[in-house]
């Protein structure tokens, strides 16, 4: 007698704790956030033969789900500040039309080159440098830009890194030791030259010059005040995750510096700070929780 898949799965269920069930649910909807099932997309396995070791620091901060999506937002945001940066996702991106899509496509980059076995993290860094080749176009005051140009692929670098190394350290590992962040830099900086970018910084002093340095070449203005919204204020895929989304965004925001609260015109009001950063801080140690459990 065959057993009904559907009785079996409840059978399943059935024998699971109340927190398992809710730990599953959890890994689930997040999971679909970052895989597309029209692609049969599936969570990256993890290589002891990746471009770093199991046991390095970026391993340790690209495995964080919370921390990864507020600093990519942070990135986001600090990147679109340079009008290069700008134009090219402008002109030469689908984010207008497939937000999500474009955000996985990023997340997916990151874990493969953080975890994959090296061939295919080595085969994803070749292809995204093929396309920058043809992201290239004219900006509005005549100057030329390329998205393959090593300065503008330093900056988009530094933003990232500056990103996911502050998130980690403001909601997962606040003690986080000097020399760790420094190894983080360095650990990051691999993929970087791979790609092009020049100069990459090697420590975290270094990221925070570079990113000074940065400053006069960047620009608030209408378009990425309108692009910005576009990413923060889109609407949650359901009800229940809206609250959680909008939490996220906040602390995006508040993650970056006060030069680039100021450039974007927005700002986290001061008496909403523990708000944010508390229930911030409560939701990466609950998906902390849940994603331990599958490991």
């Amino acid at each position: 007698m065959v057993a009904h898949p559907l009785r079996s799965t409840m059978v399943l269920r059935s024998h699971l704790s109340p927190p398992e069930v809710l730990r599953r649910a959890l890994v689930s909807r997040v999971q679909a956030l970052f895989h597309d099932p029209a692609r049969n997309e599936k969570p990256i396995a993890r290589s002891d033969d990746a471009l770093f070791p199991t046991d390095s620091v970026i391993w340790r901060v690209h495995g964080d789900v919370t921390t990864m999506m507020i600093g990519g937002v942070t990135a986001l945001l600090l990147q679109m500040l340079h009008p290069a940066a700008l134009a090219g996702v402008w002109e030469h991106s689908t984010f207008r039309n497939d937000m999500l899509g474009r955000l996985r496509r990023t997340a997916r980059f990151i874990a493969v080159t953080t975890y994959a076995e090296r061939g295919q993290a080595s085969a994803a860094i070749d292809r995204v440098r093929a396309v920058h080749e043809y992201v290239r176009g004219t900006l509005p005051d005549g100057t030329p830009y390329c998205a393959s140009d090593p300065d503008l692929l330093a900056w988009v670098h530094v933003c990232e890194t500056i990103g996911f190394l502050d998130a980690w350290i403001r909601y997962r590992e606040p003690t986080m030791s000097r020399a760790d962040q420094d190894r983080y830099v360095a650990q990051a900086s691999v993929v970087a030259l791979r790609l092009g970018a020049d100069p990459v910084p090697q420590t975290r002093a270094e990221a925070e010059a570079l990113l000074q340095k940065f400053r006069p070449k960047l620009a608030g203005s209408e378009q990425v005040r309108a692009v910005a919204a576009m990413i923060l204020d889109q609407p949650a895929n359901s009800r229940i995750a809206a609250p959680a989304q909008r939490l996220l965004m906040e602390a995006a925001v508040d993650l970056m510096p006060g030069w680039a609260k100021s450039m974007h015109g927005r700002r986290v009001d001061m008496y909403q700070i523990p708000a944010v950063r508390g229930g911030t801080w409560a939701m990466a140690q609950t998906l902390h929780w849940a994603f331990s459990g599958r490991r």
